[in-house]
């Protein structure tokens, strides 16, 4: 064991500027300070006139920066991500077959949902980690469920090549970690979701529900077969409440969550929008493209790079000491790994997924510095070779 600890390499000298590599909630945006909440509508009712135009505020800076067409509507639902989805599923499904995408754990989720608790018969479309379903399979006819960017596999469709143009069903795209770093198919897409606390690195608890006009007239002439809890009803006799979608809520928002997305929104308009946005998180990959193709003992999950994420990189040990443990010895030793990092303040929650395969999970969305992924490295590398030198 002595002649193993002396060839461990050092401790490197210098540390990520801001260690948060956290998938949700994200990094916030780089100079963020509590002083930006100071505007916030505060002590008052978000229905009141102030309280209406920040939420409408934070709207419109969202179709301003995501680029969404005027012909959609955008609302700022209550459950984060997941509400939003849910909301989706309640609301629309039921007049035509259901077909879903599972390869990673939140699109097993939505699964649940149909299968299970709405109880439609559907045909899901599975793929291991790492990899994704058969597109091919995907049938215009059904209403489609799926996540365009799979945030605890680390993989993302390549594009919206799959989806016809002139198809019958619906697309519902949970899209939370890919909004604000991949380019969306919004001709292709009828309902897209998102959370603030993603590649935006606002606080939690808010979600956004994005309808196309097909999405709107599917809730105007589908009545669903089951009770809708209020928190999901977004019509009124036969009408999409549009109020919904232009700065009031179904439920009480937190006004300075409210001012704190508005801040990240303004701070992505700033810096060029989309595209700039966009270009961070792929530079942040490049990084760790670089560092995995000349070290031996990590891959990214996701094989191909084509279905790569640039938001949620996934990655897994393969070092032969290390693969031939048994599972849950491998588990442990990832779990090692992203506690010396975050014990020596390199890396703050990058341990993989509870229900994906063992490794590290880093966020590089655009609110996280590219220096600070370069830094991250060589502490990488620290990690490993330290937790290594005792097998």
């Amino acid at each position: 064991m002595g002649d193993i600890a002396v060839t461990t390499i050092p401790r490197p000298a210098v540390r990520p500027a801001r260690p948060e590599f956290s998938s949700g909630p994200c990094a916030k945006r780089p100079g963020w300070t509590p002083e930006a909440l100071k505007d916030a509508v505060l002590g008052r009712s978000h229905r009141s006139k102030p309280g209406k135009a920040r939420l409408q505020a934070a709207i419109d800076l969202t179709r301003r920066v995501l680029e969404v067409p005027d012909s959609h509507l955008i609302g700022i639902v209550p459950g984060s991500d997941t509400g939003a989805v849910e909301m989706a599923l309640w609301s629309l499904l039921g007049p035509r077959k259901v077909q879903l995408l599972a390869f990673e754990s939140f699109g097993k989720d939505w699964v649940t949902d149909v299968v299970k608790q709405l109880k439609l018969p559907a045909e899901v479309l599975e793929a291991p980690y790492g990899e994704l379903p058969d597109l091919s399979r995907v049938d215009p006819e059904a209403d489609l469920v799926f996540t365009w960017n799979g945030t605890t596999s680390g993989v993302r469709v390549p594009d919206a090549g799959f989806i016809a143009a002139d198809r019958g069903g619906l697309t519902i795209c949970d899209a939370t970690s890919a909004a604000f770093a991949q380019d969306l198919a919004w001709d292709k897409l009828d309902v897209v979701t998102f959370s603030w606390q993603k590649a935006l690195g606002g606080e939690g608890a808010h979600g956004v529900l994005v309808l196309s006009p097909r999405a709107v007239a599917r809730l105007e002439s589908h009545t669903p077969a089951w009770p809708m809890p209020k928190l999901f009803r977004m019509t009124k006799n036969g009408k999409v409440t549009l109020d919904l979608f232009e700065g009031a809520t179904i439920n009480t928002p937190s006004m300075l969550c409210v001012e704190d997305v508005i801040d990240a929104l303004t701070w992505a308009q700033g810096i060029g929008g989309l595209a700039a946005m966009r270009a961070r998180a792929d530079a942040n990959l490049a990084v760790l493209a670089d560092w995995v193709a000349k070290t031996p003992w990590v891959a990214f999950l996701a094989a191909d790079p084509a279905t790569r994420s640039n938001t949620s990189v996934c990655l897994k040990v393969v070092d032969p000491r290390v693969a031939a443990l048994p599972a849950d010895a491998q588990a442990d030793f990832a779990k090692t790994l992203a506690s010396r990092l975050e014990k020596e303040g390199a890396a703050l929650d990058v341990g993989g997924y509870r229900d994906a395969p063992p490794g590290l999970r880093i966020w590089c969305g655009a609110t996280v510095e590219t220096a600070d992924v370069a830094a991250l490295v060589p502490w990488l590398d620290w990690a490993f070779e330290t937790a290594a030198a005792g097998l």
